[in-house]
């Protein structure tokens, strides 16, 4: 720890003491704008003498780096145009920064990219996934960006299904839409995570949430503590959602969906400058879905309104504000849960594909619904310094809300389900991070550093009531006398008369405070390290109980949490071989049986592999193997002897969980016209030391061993059928143990493959798409220890008026 804290401190005087802007070998900045004034992605820039080549970002900037002073052309090139070259001189001690403006409107250059000139389903860097702008090679760590263009082929209206194309991710878990965790779950290299972050900070969305102000999603690998906390992410990853921005100009969409199912959606996406000098810019998202289910009950309905402001008050200071607002009504899909004490032999059956359960059948009436309500607010503030230095400051505040009941069930032998309600009453959850950011990138004397020093604040204040109980046993097939029994009036007469079974509070409010600093070295051109570190200081200040009126369980938690990273690139800018050794932790409230607090659950990521970037940008991807070792597990403890001195329910903190594998990923564009995402994943977990009852075994959460996604598609780039473009792809998981124990059994969630194939047409002022999902009408399921029944085949049109 003291070896950490001295490299913190070695890194921050540096920093401080010898950074200076005009150190030789400077950069050169530039940003490319298209005729009328909007940044141009994917412009290739190649120095002419020596053959360095870089492309421009989503936001048309671009950096070349450690060139000698002197003069130098660079020839700027867009696929399907002609190269124009730039003349620039380069001076010793002082940034060289260029405007470069295209001979082609923004409307062209979306013509090329969507013609497949460029890879247009990858993306090469990210601002929020390192806290600063750093391209996929030279990042240490493994993500994956899942594109708006991919989303659009796909006709995808929420996140939920575009997590489908993130390579090793696997929901768990449909959204339920309670308040606080009623997201989505997912499983990541053997551990949960939901998408909790929006924009690189808090933006939980506690239902299903929709796409209409996405413009991509990040999903991140790995234990990631040292940058983004342990609240919002989890030792698998996080899940980061981009949203859109305005822009510079009137424009925008109307778009309507409908489908099987009684699938309906109607959105639009609008912006316009409120100024007549264009410094505020207004773009608002909306939509409205009504969809019905699969099975002979259930609906979910929700609006979403997401405004975004954009202020540029001056050359260096700018501010965003963003809102989103949801409000729906919806039943909770059907989950089925094992009963404590329950055996699989006891159940009669071992896989969820022999369970006698109709498949069709919700088993609860239309009118167990319950209410539910997001609302986020976002405010960031930048600033820039200088060239070299710049300042952000980031406000979030999240709310979710739900109210109404939550039907489930219980598994039992003989063909027997219980069906039971666990409702929420006015229940709240309340999320506000306030973030400060301070970026430099700069050189100290040739080598070039970039670098970001942060405080965080992040307080979590849930008003939760969970209660519910046990409505009656009936039999899952055949003629069921009582099947519509299991509705809202019959719930609200078995709590007047026997009251609730259940009847659990959450509202222990918490506080994190955060210091931490990520600096990336360049000590040559193609070999750059990572050091980064985040002082991490928890408060928990208890339970309240409303009817003691007193508060219990309050405990402070201190933790370190390092990350180092290393890239060589043998081929610069195109061939990377990286490794890194990361961090995440939980804090752990109480006592062992010896009367030692907890300290916090660590997680600890070794992982190394290569990415490429190749053929201009033509074919990217990544290759890595990680071993993952989580230590500190709270666990029972048994004494080898009886000992009365012991508390009711001793524990000790000495578990291990161990979870290695390996990914691959690759986004190809072989030819114009030719677009393909695929990714495979293999994990192995287990628990190494705990309870004898699981020792050995893979985790019942920890999700398939194998997946596998993939998507092609081919957009006609020329002639009479131009923009007419068709789809195909699908998802892989094995064999699923959700339940998997000695004392238990094993319980499995059968593999499945589900195919999905989309014709379209885009042409400039509209676009037309027929989207079919589950071609083959595969029974599947999903779990997080349950079982979970998914949708069968669906079929939606969709078309959007473009202006």
């Amino acid at each position: 720890m003291k070896c950490l804290l001295l490299s913190l401190s070695i890194i921050l005087f540096s920093v401080f003491a010898f950074a200076n802007p005009g150190d030789p070998a400077p950069p050169i900045k530039g940003k490319v704008l298209t005729a009328d004034g909007q940044p141009a992605a994917s412009v290739t820039i190649r120095v002419k003498s020596n053959g360095r080549t870089t492309l421009t970002d989503d936001d048309g900037v671009f950096t070349l780096s450690n060139l000698p002073a002197g003069e130098y052309d660079l020839e700027v090139s867009l696929t399907g145009f002609a190269t124009t070259t730039q003349h620039v001189i380069v001076e010793p001690r002082r940034t060289t920064n260029l405007s470069i403006r295209l001979q082609v409107s923004e409307q062209q250059l979306q013509e090329v990219v969507v013609t497949g000139g460029v890879n247009r389903l990858a993306r090469r860097s990210s601002d929020d996934l390192a806290r600063m702008p750093l391209k996929n090679t030279e990042n240490p760590q493994v993500y994956t960006t899942i594109t708006k263009d991919l989303l659009v082929d796909q006709l995808v209206q929420s996140v939920d299904d575009g997590l489908r194309n993130a390579t090793g991710l696997q929901k768990m878990w449909d959204a339920t839409g309670r308040s606080g965790d009623g997201g989505g779950y997912y499983n990541a290299r053997g551990f949960i995570l939901q998408s909790q972050l929006r924009n690189g900070v808090a933006g939980n969305v506690t239902s299903k949430i929709d796409a209409a102000n996405l413009e991509k999603i990040e999903v991140l690998k790995g234990p990631s503590a040292t940058l983004f906390g342990s609240t919002l992410g989890s030792y698998g990853g996080l899940i980061n959602r981009v949203t859109k921005k305005p822009y510079d100009r009137l424009g925008g969409e109307l778009n309507f969906t409908g489908g099987n199912c009684g699938y309906n959606r109607i959105g639009a996406d609008i912006n316009t400058p409120l100024s007549s000098d264009h410094k505020v810019l207004l773009r608002v998202n909306t939509a409205y879905t009504n969809e019905g289910s699969w099975q002979d009950n259930g609906f979910n309905k929700s609006f979403v309104f997401a405004p975004s402001l954009s202020y540029k008050a001056g050359d260096r200071l700018s501010f965003l504000f963003d809102a989103e607002i949801y409000r729906g009504r919806n039943i909770t899909p059907p989950i089925f849960f094992f009963p404590y004490g329950l055996t699989i032999a006891q159940l009669g059956v071992n896989r969820a594909d022999k369970l006698p359960l109709d498949y069709r059948r919700s088993y609860y009436s239309d009118d167990l619904s319950q209410q539910s309500a997001s609302t986020n607010f976002f405010a960031q503030m930048h600033y820039r310094f200088n060239d070299s230095w710049t300042t952000q400051t980031n406000v979030t505040i999240t709310n979710s809300y739900s109210d109404g009941p939550g039907p489930y069930f219980y598994l039992l032998p003989n063909g027997f389900i219980s069906r039971n309600d666990q409702f929420t009453a006015n229940s709240r959850d309340r999320m506000v991070e306030i973030q400060q950011n301070l970026n430099g990138d700069f050189n100290i004397g040739t080598l070039r550093n970039r670098f970001v020093a942060g405080l965080d604040y992040f307080n979590h204040t849930p008003n939760q009531l969970f209660s519910g109980g046990t409505y009656d046993t009936i039999a899952s097939q055949g003629n069921i006398p009582a099947y519509r029994d299991f509705n809202r009036t019959n719930l609200q007469k078995l709590y007047a008369t026997k009251g609730v079974d259940f009847y659990y509070p959450v509202t222990n409010i918490t506080n994190t405070y955060s210091a931490y600093a990520s600096d990336v070295l360049n000590l040559t051109d193609n070999l750059m390290v990572l050091a980064a570190l985040r002082l991490d200081h928890f408060v928990n200040n208890g339970s309240y109980d409303v009817t003691g009126g007193t508060t219990t369980g309050g405990y402070n938690q201190t933790a370190l949490s390092p990350k180092f990273g290393i890239v060589f690139q043998p081929v610069h800018d195109q061939v990377s071989l990286f490794a890194n050794y990361q961090n995440g932790f939980t804090n752990e409230t109480g006592a062992d049986y010896k009367g030692r607090a907890f300290r916090p659950e660590q997680a600890w990521q070794t992982e190394a592999g290569v990415k490429v970037d190749l053929f201009d940008r033509c074919l990217t991807g990544t290759v890595s193997v990680y071993d993952i070792r989580v230590s500190n597990i709270v666990r029972a403890y048994i004494p080898s002897a009886p000992d009365s001195g012991l508390p009711a329910f001793p524990q000790i903190q000495d578990g291990a969980q161990r979870s290695t594998g390996v990914e691959a990923e690759v986004i190809a564009n072989p030819f114009t016209g030719l677009n393909i995402v695929a990714g495979f994943s293999y994990n192995d977990s287990k628990y190494q030391r705990t309870d004898k009852d699981v020792e050995g075994r893979r985790p019942s959460t920890a999700a398939s061993p194998y997946t596998a996604n993939w998507w092609l598609s081919y957009k006609i780039p020329a002639g009479s059928l131009k923009g007419l473009g068709i789809g195909f792809g699908g998802n892989y998981a094995s064999d699923n143990k959700i339940v998997n124990s000695v004392s238990q059994g094993a319980f499995i969630l059968p593999a499945y493959t589900i195919l999905s194939a989309s014709l379209f047409y885009d042409y400039a002022k509209f676009r037309f798409t027929v989207k079919a999902d589950n071609l083959t009408d595969q029974h599947s399921w999903v779990g997080y220890t349950t079982v979970n029944p998914q949708p069968l085949r669906s079929v939606k049109a969709g078309i959007a008026f473009k202006f």
